[in-house]
């Protein structure tokens, strides 16, 4: 009889426990998106006793295990949240495949310490699904070609475009110049990537792993030099791209025009199992705001290293590159190998002296995604010695205008006797500097910083030691470097002197400020250990922590970069090169493109050329409110954070 009461008793307890996680339901509106960017309005109802740790999974495919999800969003960034209902709007990038979404209950009694993100934040648990939406899908749009972006070749009157679509049938792009008459086409060569391409975790787990689509690159040809061409991608079958338009490649232009940086990577609508880079969305406004100001003058981008910072997680390249479409169909988008593209633990060049520099930085990609989403010019690649295909896009230049641009690899062998070290040479002792007469090398790592990056002393060491010597007695002219996440100007300088022109000295630049957050600090003072002062040597002229850009223009007489801040898109450092190797700093108007206000002087931060009383009395008393201000707005920052029901997440200072 007991027996029998409490199995009825269980029955019951059961049903009444299946009744309030029925209760809860889940609906989506619209269910079919066209392309990505489109948002979808996810809307609950019936949760009973919310928790501020309830939280909405994103999946897809839509088979995905609980724990396998792309991103999350905790309910109580509803307004309605603690009534047990609400909604959330979130833009949706193409995947490719369906999504479906799923409301969890999660209590902090469940918080595992050993199941953690990227930060070493809790993941949320998955143990008690209350709700499970309908899938969405974006029709036809799956076949539709998206992630457009270009690059040039080998060949000057030619314009490299890539895309992806979600099946390998043929596509194409016609083009033309008018925006009515696309008169010439090219097929589109497809390829993928395979998971057993990948070389470690998170990339070719069942976690990190998506399918990531066909990759479609064709090549434009016969262009007139600096005339405007309108294209589209994509086929009658499957659908064509909007009609996209740039200004063809012009060697012999009086003007060169480019947007350099580093380390940007990409934003996203919801938390993953890795940080983001919302900084990032500025940069590409910004810049995107410098392209429409140019009207029919050509311009380039040039990202040194740390793309997407995806780290295995494969759809945050898509996420990336739906990000910088609308720069990236505009005009050519350049990029050199990063740590976070390529590093894996059995990389085939890993000296003794760099055992601790070259480790997972890669998440497991070993540079397939980057060598197969990127076509740059030249044909450099190295055997990754595993299954995965030849890592590309490893150093290789070109011509624009007045400038010769060069990009290097710092995560493959740059040392004399390698073939990089043979091409670096080569290439740098037959520039015509009558036609080009600036050089710009690019790479990640950088040869000089004053960042506390120790862990890259021995690198610094042997680029100085073998690849400035290079440099300066082939005249570079600027040297640009990415991976410290700040900006920072040097005087012309080799074996960390300073010099007077930029002819044997070149002027380097530390620009990886346009997106990741995690920053070391400067470098302390040696003598204070225990209360660092950060002293700014006499060799850097100019640094700061702001986020942001750099702007370069050039002619046959001057070369200009300028440092373009996040916050208001203005202009905060410049130095000039001029072609008699005069280098002269601080002219914030040389960079000027028409239509932009730019900051004046007595508005910017204080530089070097200030006397050094002066700049000593302001640096303390600088120092005094920043520190009065950082405790401010650090204690209400903290209490957002806290009341907001989130969890704090720290800056990092040993990540690059």
């Amino acid at each position: 009889m007991v027996a029998n009461i409490s199995f009825f008793l269980l029955l019951f307890v059961s049903g009444f426990v299946f009744s309030v996680n029925a209760k809860a339901t889940i609906s989506i509106s619209p269910n079919v998106l066209n392309r990505s960017g489109d948002s979808v309005v996810i809307q609950w109802s019936g949760v009973d006793s919310p928790s501020d740790l309830d939280w909405l999974g994103l999946y897809s495919p839509p088979e995905s295990p609980n724990d396998h999800f792309i991103g999350y969003k905790f309910l109580n960034e509803s307004s309605t949240w603690k009534s047990g209902f609400g909604s959330i709007s979130l833009p949706l990038t193409n995947l490719r495949s369906n999504y479906t979404f799923r409301i969890f209950r999660w209590s902090e009694s469940e918080i595992d310490p050993k199941h953690k993100d990227h930060d070493q934040n809790p993941l949320p648990g998955t143990k008690h699904l209350l709700a499970e939406s309908e899938q969405l899908s974006f029709g036809s749009g799956v076949g539709m070609p998206e992630q457009i972006h270009l690059s040039f070749t080998n060949m000057v009157n030619t314009m490299r475009v890539m895309f992806v679509a979600g099946d390998g049938e043929e596509r194409f792009v016609r083009y033309g110049e008018a925006k009515d008459l696309l008169g010439n086409s090219a097929a589109a060569r497809g390829m993928r990537y395979e998971r057993e391409h990948m070389c470690n975790s998170p990339a070719n787990s069942t976690i990190g792993w998506r399918d990531p689509g066909w990759i479609f690159d064709t090549v434009m040809k016969n262009l007139n030099d600096g005339v405007r061409y309108y294209y589209q991608v994509g086929s009658d079958s499957k659908g064509w791209s909007e009609i996209h338009s740039y200004i063809a490649r012009d060697v012999t232009a009086e003007e060169t025009v480019a947007f350099m940086f580093g380390d940007m990577g990409c934003a996203t609508p919801y938390t993953t199992f890795i940080r983001t880079q919302d900084e990032s969305i500025s940069t590409v406004k910004w810049i995107l705001r410098d392209i429409e100001a140019l009207g029919d003058k050509p311009a380039l981008i040039s990202h040194i290293g740390d793309i997407s910072y995806a780290r295995g997680y494969s759809w945050v390249w898509d996420e990336f590159f739906a990000q910088i479409e609308p720069i990236a169909s505009k005009v050519p988008y350049h990029v050199c190998i990063g740590n976070h593209e390529y590093d894996f633990p059995t990389q085939p060049w890993k000296p003794d002296w760099a055992a601790s520099i070259y480790g997972n930085d890669g998440g497991g990609e070993c540079g397939v995604p980057y060598s197969l989403k990127f076509n740059m010019p030249g044909n450099s690649s190295e055997s990754t010695g595993m299954k995965a295909p030849p890592t590309r896009n490893l150093y290789y230049s070109y011509d624009m205008g007045s400038v010769h641009f060069i990009y290097i690899s710092t995560e493959t062998n740059f040392l004399k006797g390698g073939s990089q070290y043979e091409f670096i040479k080569r290439d740098l002792e037959s520039v015509n500097r009558k036609k080009t007469p600036f050089v710009v090398v690019q790479g990640h790592r950088p040869m000089y910083t004053t960042s506390n990056e120790v862990r890259d002393t021995m690198i610094r060491q042997k680029m100085v030691e073998h690849l400035e010597p290079l440099f300066v007695n082939n005249n570079v002219t600027l040297a640009l470097w990415g991976h410290v996440h700040r900006y920072e100007r040097f005087c012309p300088i080799s074996n960390n002197t300073c010099g007077k022109q930029w002819q044997g000295n070149p002027v380097h630049l530390v620009i990886g400020m346009a997106g990741q957050e995690m920053q070391p600090i400067w470098q302390p003072r040696p003598n204070h250990p225990d209360l660092p002062i950060f002293p700014q040597p006499e060799q850097s002229m100019y640094r700061t922590g702001e986020f942001g850009y750099t702007r370069l223009v050039a002619n046959k007489e001057k070369l200009t970069v300028s440092f373009v801040g996040n916050h208001d898109g203005e202009v905060h450092d410049t130095v000039e090169m001029l072609a008699s190797g005069e280098v002269i700093s601080g002219n914030k108007e040389s960079t000027k493109i028409p239509n932009l206000k730019t900051v004046p002087a007595s508005a910017t931060l204080t530089g070097k050329s200030e006397s050094n009383a002066l700049w000593y009395v302001k640096g303390a008393g600088l120092m005094v409110v920043g520190v009065l201000l950082g405790f401010i707005i650090g204690f209400v920052t903290r209490g957002k954070k806290s009341s907001s029901g989130n969890r704090w997440i720290p800056v990092k200072n040993e990540e690059t």
